[in-house]
């Protein structure tokens, strides 16, 4: 169930415990696990879907239809184009773009960014980010773009990236700037929603985030041109006359996803809420516990939390990150180190020349992504900031011990 207001805990009062890595009992014995999709009831997706199945029109059908144009009504776009994934859209818009330099984007974001520029034959250069907002660092892209043919922003776990400065020094260089808004369906910059910045945005529709489609992406457009490029493009290159314009790909959004989709987009703002508020009891929490931060959220602007993530001080919390994942997993509190190693250091990219990234570098080291998801109650995100506070309390005896 989610949060209720003026269920207020302070969990420096919860009683101190051994920890279970030390030989304590578990938080969760039962384990916690990092995430639980939040989808649809099937019964509204198979109703939603029924008469498309039985006409036997499995894609291409008028559910992505309503999908596109629902999405393009809630984010005051022109154009919303649906596509099997949000990686297969990058891709196309991207080939769509016709660069001619490298793509300038953050080493601090999922792979699938930078896998986008690669595939289409144009280099990824790497810049670094804020340690603050865990976001695309403008100055440091901008003393990247010389000679690059677009600038890619991604908007980190669901926070807004700043915009208004990218959009500013992209223009200086006479560059696209797109953003893969993968995590950020819902989010809003200033009161204006994430969707209708850059050339075009990319959503993901996958089961990790706050629009499940199951699988799918949509991309959002105010450019006709490029709407149509990406149309296109999810078929083959086809535009219906079997006289492909350019190499294309397969993808388009299947029916049944598109049912999902319409489904879950008609429970994200009750969605939404609810995210925000455990945002704010973690956060509440996390606020008495030494050496640990939160992703910044820039004034005004409201994230989808598609994950929550904190950043460690080894000094002041005591432990380093490392540790500190190993001891919540002994208590049966499952994690991820999201973006480590970042991109920039993954096997894939080994072979350009190496970019020098101490901030994102020391970010990626020190942060990681706590269980979040809408079905999580109160009582279990205390005790996941009671496990957080009780290590800090038993950092001594901790340090002691080798961690991987």
């Amino acid at each position: 169930m989610p949060p209720t207001a003026g269920d207020e805990r302070n969990v420096s009062t919860t009683p101190k415990r051994r920890p279970a890595i030390l030989g304590g009992h578990p938080s969760f014995p039962e384990g916690l696990s990092f995430l639980r999709p939040t989808i649809p009831p099937l019964e509204r997706v198979m109703a939603r879907l029924a008469p498309a199945y039985d006409q036997g029109i499995l894609t291409k059908g008028s559910l992505m239809s309503s999908l596109e144009e629902q999405v393009a009504v809630r984010l005051g776009v022109d154009h919303a184009v649906a596509v099997s994934s949000c990686t297969s859209g990058l891709m196309l818009v991207l080939q769509a773009l016709q660069l001619g330099g490298p793509v300038v984007l953050p080493s601090f974001t999922f792979s699938a960014s930078a896998h986008a520029v690669a595939w289409n034959g144009v280099t990824p250069s790497f810049a670094e980010c804020d340690p603050r907002t865990f976001q695309l660092d403008p100055d440091d892209a901008a003393r990247r773009l010389s000679g690059a043919g677009a600038l890619l922003a991604t908007h980190i776990f669901g926070a807004p990236c700043p915009t208004e400065r990218l959009a500013k020094i992209a223009d200086h260089a006479g560059i696209p700037l797109l953003f893969d808004a993968a995590h950020a369906f819902g989010a809003t910059r200033d009161g204006r929603p994430v969707g209708g910045f850059g050339v075009a945005e990319v959503f993901s529709l996958s089961p990790t985030k706050v629009l499940v489609a199951g699988e799918g992406g949509i991309v959002t457009t105010q450019d006709e041109a490029l709407a149509d490029a990406v149309r296109i493009g999810r078929d083959y290159g086809n535009p219906g006359d079997y006289d492909s314009r350019f190499p294309g790909l397969n993808a388009r959004m299947s029916e049944f996803h598109a049912a999902m989709a319409l489904e879950s987009l008609a429970d994200l703002d009750e969605h939404l809420s609810d995210r925000r508020r455990l945002a704010d009891r973690y956060c509440a929490g996390l606020s008495e516990v030494p050496g640990v931060g939160v992703q910044e959220v820039d004034h005004g602007d409201e994230s989808t939390y598609k994950d929550f993530t904190i950043i460690i001080d080894e000094e002041r919390y005591g432990l380093p990150c490392p540790a500190l994942v190993a001891a919540l997993r002994a208590d049966g509190i499952d994690t991820r180190r999201y973006f480590f190693p970042p991109v920039h250091r993954h096997q894939a990219y080994a072979r350009d020349e190496p970019a020098t990234l101490p901030v994102t570098s020391d970010v990626a080291r020190r942060v990681v992504s706590l269980p979040f998801y809408r079905s999580l109650d109160n009582d279990a995100v205390d005790r996941v900031l009671g496990a957080i506070a009780n290590l800090h309390t038993h950092a001594d005896e901790l340090r002691s011990r080798a961690w991987a």
